[in-house]
């Protein structure tokens, strides 16, 4: 008769050497003996063979922590650096930036504190104390960079267990969409060409945003060589630290994106390919004066993201190839799913243009 042991509320069978199956559930248990502590693992399995190999595995790290023992007194501050300047090659500059955010947020509560001490109960106190103050998205980046941390610190043989593990994300809240008409776009532009030259640039960049439905960052590195008039598409690259799933894509060149460059290529007099098309980086401030004295809604440079997309589907374009132009790789799904509900409104009201014979 095979022994029994309840262990943390689960009635464990004993099946082989170190491992127990679960009664309730039939899932495998890694139970191991090291230095007088019992360890306790599950095997998320009901496979009895791929339970003994994961267990292979569990004693396997076992071992390379235990000869890691001298390592005892790694903090969680060498342990995030380390971390950190291990991601940096492969990262963008700004990605980089929001984990280093991220970790310097979490040295209020962990710093100075050994890797190795850190237990399931102090994660889930910082949650408690964290969630509350920051908004869902910061909290999930600040939980992710937390179990990323650890995580790291398992790869290097410090601890056995990432005591982050059980942390739950904060659900996110779904944004409403604010998104200019028409009218209002042309009021915006009109506004900012009648101010500064420093507000022409603003509006150049909003119309370039606007016109070509690409991010903040892929408007920044455009370029007049990324412009292939006889082809009659652009190609959108992102310049030096490329787009954001880093791969360059040919959009087709829009009647009012080729009539805007055609535009701006006149104002320019002479352009190199290599030249920038919007020389700032930001109409933020620009745009916040225009809203504040037109009475509009805030916008942002997202928001002519949106407008492109709001165009597409008012015209009758397919969610996949919206997606395609944008820069998704989930075959429209994301449009779908953020932008559905404009195209169920024109639908509607396209519907009230259907009388009666």
């Amino acid at each position: 008769m095979p022994d029994s042991s309840s262990y943390a509320q689960t009635t464990l069978t004993k099946v082989s050497e170190n491992i127990y199956r679960s009664v309730s559930s039939g899932v495998y248990y890694a139970l191991v003996k090291k230095t007088g502590k019992q360890i306790k693992r599950s095997m998320k399995t009901r496979d009895p063979q791929l339970a003994r190999r994961r267990l292979r595995e569990f004693q396997e790290q076992i071992e390379k922590v235990e000869l890691q023992s001298g390592r005892t007194h790694v903090t969680f501050d060498e342990t995030a650096a380390r971390w950190l300047e291990v991601l940096k090659p492969t990262m963008k500059p700004s990605s980089h930036l929001r984990k280093v955010t991220c970790v310097k947020a979490l040295k209020k509560h962990f710093e100075g504190k050994r890797i190795c001490t850190i237990t399931r109960r102090m994660c889930e106190d910082w949650a408690v104390i964290r969630a509350p103050q920051r908004a869902a998205s910061t909290f999930n980046y600040e939980k992710e960079a937390l179990f990323n941390i650890l995580q790291y610190a398992i790869r290097e043989g410090i601890i056995l267990d990432n005591p982050a593990r059980s942390l739950k994300r904060k659900k996110l809240l779904k944004k409403e969409l604010i998104i200019p008409t028409q009218e209002q776009f042309a009021k915006l532009i009109s506004h900012l060409r009648s101010l500064t030259i420093r507000h022409q640039e603003a509006a150049n960049l909003l119309e370039l945003l606007a016109y070509s439905g690409m991010r903040k960052g892929e408007a920044n590195a455009f370029r007049w060589g990324d412009v292939h008039w006889k082809r009659k598409h652009f190609v959108v690259s992102g310049g030096e630290f490329g787009t954001k799933n880093y791969e360059a894509r040919t959009v087709p060149l829009f009647p009012a994106l080729a009539s805007f460059l055609k535009r701006l290529q006149k104002v320019r007099n002479s352009v190199n390919p290599k030249d920038l098309f919007v020389p700032i980086e930001s109409a933020k401030s620009a745009l916040s004066t225009a809203c504040r004295d037109l009475e509009l809604a805030h916008f942002t440079h997202h928001s002519m993201r949106h407008y492109f997309v709001s165009n597409a589907i008012e015209k009758g374009v397919d969610f996949k190839t919206i997606a395609a132009w944008v820069g998704h790789k989930d075959g429209g799904l994301l449009v779908a799913k953020t932008y559905g509900h404009l195209r169920d409104t024109h639908s509607m009201e396209m519907a009230k243009l259907i009388t009666a014979p």
